[in-house]
C-alpha cells in the first residue's frame, strides 16, 4: 500500500529476507544504514534551529525536556542521561520522559503511547514556561507524544520533534519538526532499526551543539565532565596535560587541587 507512511512499508529489498544467508541480511542491513547520512543532511537545517533554540533556552534558565514512546522514548531518556557526566551540568537540566514510565525502558508497554491524558499529565509534571520540549516518535503518530508537546506549547515551552514522517500529526504541532526520511525497515515497521539510529543520531546533535553553543565545552574538550571513574579521571588528566603544556603528574596535582574540575584546573581558578 503505497498510502502508507514510510516507517510501516515493506522494503523490496528484503523480500526474501527468510531465505537469505546471514552475511547477506548483515550486508543488506549495512547497506540500508549507510543511506542514513543523506537522509539526515536533508534535515540540517531544522536540526540547527532546534539547537539554537535548545541553547537559548538553556541562556535563559530553560530547561530542554525529551517526551517520546517506545524505542524513541528510550533513546530521549539515554540521551538526558548522558548529559551530566558528559557535560557536568546539573541532571534537571536535560530530562527524558517515556510513555509508560520508567517501566517501559526494561519491556515494551506498547499501550501507553495511546494515551494522551499521561502524555499531558506527565509532561506538565516536568516542563515549564521557557524550556524547550522535543516530541520523539517515529511514526510521528503516538498520541501520547502528540498530546505531550500541545499540552508545553500551551503553558509556554517551545516545541520541536524527531519524526520520520513529514506532514504527521507530530510534525504538524511542533514549532521545529526534525524529519528525517529513513525510507523502509527491512523488517515491515521495525522502527527501532533506521528510524532508531537515525533518532539517536539527531539526539547527539542536539544535545551537543547546544551544549558547545552554550560554552560547556573548551574547543573539542569536555571540560566540564565529571571524572567519577579511573578512565574519566585518566581523561581528565590527558586533557590538562594537553592543554597546558605539562606532564602528568602536574596535571593530576591541578586536578586534585581543583577538586577534579579540569575546567579550574586549566583555566587556573
Amino acid at each position: 500500500m503505497t498510502d502508507l507512511p514510510g516507517t510501516e512499508r515493506r522494503n523490496p529489498k528484503a523480500a526474501g529476507l527468510a531465505s537469505m544467508s546471514t552475511s547477506a541480511i548483515v550486508g543488506l542491513m549495512a547497506d540500508e544504514d549507510a543511506t542514513l547520512p543523506d537522509a539526515i543532511r536533508s534535515a540540517l537545517p531544522d536540526i540547527a534551529r532546534a539547537a539554537d533554540a535548545i541553547a537559548a533556552a538553556f541562556g535563559a534558565g530553560g530547561r530542554l525536556r525529551y517526551v517520546g514512546a517506545g524505542t524513541s522514548g528510550r533513546l530521549g531518556v539515554l540521551d538526558a542521561s548522558e548529559a551530566p557526566p558528559t557535560f557536568g551540568v546539573e541532571p534537571d537540566l536535560v530530562h527524558g520522559v517515556i510513555a509508560g514510565g520508567d517501566a517501559a525502558l526494561r519491556r515494551s508497554i506498547e499501550g501507553a503511547e495511546d494515551d494522551p491524558a499521561a502524555g499531558e499529565r506527565d509532561i506538565a509534571q516536568v516542563a515549564r514556561r521557557g524550556d524547550v520540549v522535543v516530541g520523539l516518535s517515529a511514526s510521528g503518530s503516538a498520541r501520547y507524544v502528540i498530546a505531550a508537546v500541545n499540552a508545553a506549547r500551551t503553558f509556554g515551552a517551545r516545541t520541536a520533534c524527531v519524526t520520520c514522517v513529514s506532514g504527521s500529526a507530530l510534525a504538524t504541532a511542533v514549532d521545529i519538526p526534525i524529519v528525517v526520511d529513513v525510507g523502509a525497515e527491512i523488517l515491515a515497521g521495525s522502527s527501532r532499526l533506521k528510524a532508531g539510529t537515525a533518532t539517536k543520531l539527531v539526539l547527539n546533535m542536539l544535545s551537543t551543539a547546544a551544549m558547545i553553543r552554550s560554552g560547556r565545552t573548551k574547543g573539542d574538550l569536555m571540560i566540564d565532565l565529571r571524572p567519577t571513574n579511573a578512565k574519566l579521571r585518566a581523561r581528565a588528566i590527558r586533557m590538562v596535560s594537553d592543554e597546558l603544556g605539562i606532564g602528568e603528574d602536574a596535571a593530576r596535582a591541578k586536578l586534585e587541587a581543583s577538586d577534579w574540575s579540569v575546567r579550574r584546573a586549566i583555566d587556573g581558578r
